[in-house]
């Protein structure tokens, strides 16, 4: 069975950082896109950012200069570094992952909440 699952959320000050990890099983993900997105309440799903399966890189606006995501394919995991928090990027933070001929093969994880407040 293909899981992903994230960890690393939690509650942090206005400034502060948090590194969110996503470890994946029953695959590998070599072959994949690996993805992060977040959902707020009352908002839409978006993305915060993606790295392909060569090691490019794409960001959402709101998180560009902030966050860094990464992936080591030894350990079936990618990551998220999160810098210079704001309060708005409260949300339900969701691992995606994607590959990169089969569009069929796509997983999510079950997400994990970060909090910004002081």
């Amino acid at each position: 069975q293909e899981l992903l699952v994230e960890s690393g959320g939690g509650l942090v000050q206005p400034g502060g950082s948090l590194r969110l990890s996503c470890a994946a099983s029953g695959f590998i993900i070599n072959w994949y896109a690996m993805g992060w997105y977040r959902q707020a309440p009352g908002k839409e799903r978006e993305l915060v950012a993606v790295i392909s399966s060569g090691g490019d890189t794409v960001y959402g606006d709101s998180v560009k200069g902030r966050f860094t995501v990464s992936r080591e394919n030894a350990k079936n995991t990618v990551y998220l570094q999160m810098n210079s928090l704001k309060p708005e990027d409260t949300a339900v933070y969701y691992c995606n992952a994607l590959h990169r001929t089969l569009p069929q093969r796509v997983y999510w994880g079950q997400g994990t909440q970060v909090t910004v407040s002081s």
